[in-house]
């Protein structure tokens, strides 16, 4: 089994550190040498500039999903030109009150190659097998759905 290693590193800059005070700006730095200047949400006194757990897992699920609709169109002989998703993710309360990334929607739009491509019945079938073989979507109690364009 792979074992996938992030460091997450913050470290306070002075002031005041109280809930309402505290700098929510950190980095997130892979074993592969990416650095991600990441925060918390907007609405947790993030900032909109570097990237939020919420979207990151949200982008996780959107590009897990189109690894895996890559390679099943790729075993299919079916030649894919451009991919792209607009994908959401929708915070709500659970029976405590928290909030949890309780849906995600993914919309992605396929343009195959000339002379490859897959009607409606196909695609649709592509995106199950698609959505089945997602690490990603396999690991969390988020429901996704998948919108195909």
């Amino acid at each position: 089994m792979t074992q996938h290693r992030v460091t997450v590193r913050w470290e306070r800059a002075g002031g005041d550190f109280s809930p309402a005070a505290f700098d929510p700006s950190h980095q997130w730095l892979t074993d592969g040498g990416v650095r991600i200047a990441a925060s918390s949400a907007p609405a947790l006194q993030g900032m909109r500039a570097r990237l939020n757990p919420q979207e990151a897992l949200v982008a996780a699920l959107a590009s897990s999903h189109m690894l895996a609709f890559l390679a099943v169109a790729a075993q299919e002989r079916l030649v894919v030109d451009h991919y792209e998703d607009s994908a959401t993710g929708a915070l709500e309360n659970d029976a405590d009150g928290k909030p949890w990334l309780a849906h995600a929607v993914l919309r992605p739009r396929v343009t195959w190659a000339p002379g490859s491509g897959a009607g409606a019945t196909l695609l649709s079938l592509l995106h199950h097998r698609a959505h089945g073989e997602s690490i990603i979507a396999r690991s969390v109690r988020t429901a996704v759905t998948v919108e195909p364009a």
